[in-house]
């Protein structure tokens, strides 16, 4: 495939992005992300509560690779190995032979799509963690083992595993996707008219398998990672080190690939400190270590990102104040509102606005200024209606 083929590869991709992104609200960055991931030849965690389109995006982002064999499946503690990788050929049995059929199953998916990938059996777990791993699948009647042409598999959990047999499939699912339900009231509103309204038949770019697979193999890991990169990985993992946030040299030396992947789907020949944001669904375990590794990370390659988390404390803390205002006067709110939240949500939803501004300019990401704002509007939201009594649908979405 030629360098311009590559190119078109890449840029079909992006319309791939920005379709699914029109689509799924407050989505930007998961898209990116999980096909990011799928380009690095990795696995992907996308976790949150139910109802928040996990599965929806999974398929129709898979959909999307054309001449892919697609594999879904719901586990339960009760899946039976030959369910995933193959069930008994009960003719061939019949003849004396013992066989697997193999169509349709984990063992000929290009792409898999596994929800509730933590309810994985106990039986089924060896195999598993061979197809993720090594993509090879051991018989049931010791053969040889099946190699899986599996580029990557996207997983999706509502909760993180508890027992430790799971926890091992936890560690190899090297990108760490957090959802939650929608924040910006704007697009919550857009999302209840999307069920009453039929919306013109959206556009769908596909990518051809083959030229999937050779971005995978061929044109990703040609991309340079320059020295000054090397060192920003480097200060990255003193930074966490020194607040007890530890990778492992594998994860981290997998990352690579993901940096690789970021700058190829931009259209890059070498990695720059833009495609560093993408560490933020991977060096942490627990999500209550997320906001942690996201400062971290955007304080190294994105400050007006790492201003917008700090201003998330400021509405955060304005959140808190309201749920502990409870029960009081509305009076007592109305002052509050006046000599306190107002000027603050006002002044952070202008810096806000500014800081996307600087970001598009500077070709940033601005997927944590926008889920930033999102909270803004929402907490702005609580405020008009619990403590001014005003129906906020009728006052205009500004700061």
């Amino acid at each position: 495939m030629s360098a311009e083929e590559a190119r078109g590869t890449a840029g079909k991709l992006r319309a791939v992005c920005g379709e699914l992104a029109e689509r799924f609200y407050e989505r930007d960055d998961v898209v990116r992300t999980l096909v990011v991931t799928l380009l690095a030849g990795r696995h992907s965690l996308v976790l949150g509560p139910p109802g928040t389109a996990k599965s929806e995006l999974a398929r129709e982002l898979t959909g999307r690779i054309d001449g892919a064999a697609y594999w879904e499946i719901l586990l339960s503690k009760f899946t039976a190995p030959t369910r995933m990788f193959g069930p008994i050929d009960v003719a061939a049995l019949a003849r004396g032979e013992y066989r697997q059929v193999y169509e349709g199953r984990a063992t000929t998916a290009h792409i898999a799509f596994i929800d509730e990938i933590f309810k994985c059996s106990t039986a089924a777990l060896n195999e598993t963690l061979g197809y993720l791993n090594e993509r090879i699948y051991h018989p049931e009647n010791g053969g040889a083992p099946v190699h899986c042409p599996l580029i990557g598999a996207i997983t999706a959990s509502n909760e993180l595993p508890e027992a430790a047999d799971a926890a091992a499939i936890y560690d190899r699912l090297l990108v760490r996707i957090e959802v939650g339900y929608l924040a910006d009231p704007a697009n919550f509103a857009a999302l209840v008219r999307s069920a009453v309204s039929r919306p013109p038949a959206p556009a769908r770019t596909t990518v051809e398998l083959d030229a999937l697979r050779h971005a995978v193999t061929e044109a990703v890991p040609t991309v340079d990672v320059p020295d000054a990169i090397v060192d920003a990985v480097c200060t990255l993992r003193a930074a966490l080190r020194r607040k007890e946030l530890v990778a492992s040299d594998r994860r981290w030396r997998q990352a690579v690939g993901l940096l690789q992947a970021s700058a190829y789907l931009d259209g890059r020949a070498a990695v720059a400190e833009t495609d560093l944001s993408v560490l933020t669904h991977v060096l942490w375990d627990s999500p209550a270590d997320r906001p942690t590794v996201e400062r971290e990370v955007l304080h190294l390659v994105n400050p007006d990102a790492k201003e917008a988390l700090d201003l998330a404390d400021t509405i955060e803390d304005l959140e808190a104040q309201l749920d502990a205002m409870a029960g009081q006067s509305r009076e007592a709110l109305s002052d509050w509102v006046i000599k306190n939240a107002h000027g603050k949500l006002a002044r952070a939803g202008n810096r806000l606005a500014r800081l996307r501004d600087e970001a598009v300019v500077a070709g940033r990401s601005t997927a944590a200024i926008d889920r930033v704002t999102g909270r803004q509007r929402a907490v702005r939201t609580r405020i008009l209606t619990e403590a001014l009594g005003v129906d906020a649908s009728m006052v205009p979405a500004k700061p």
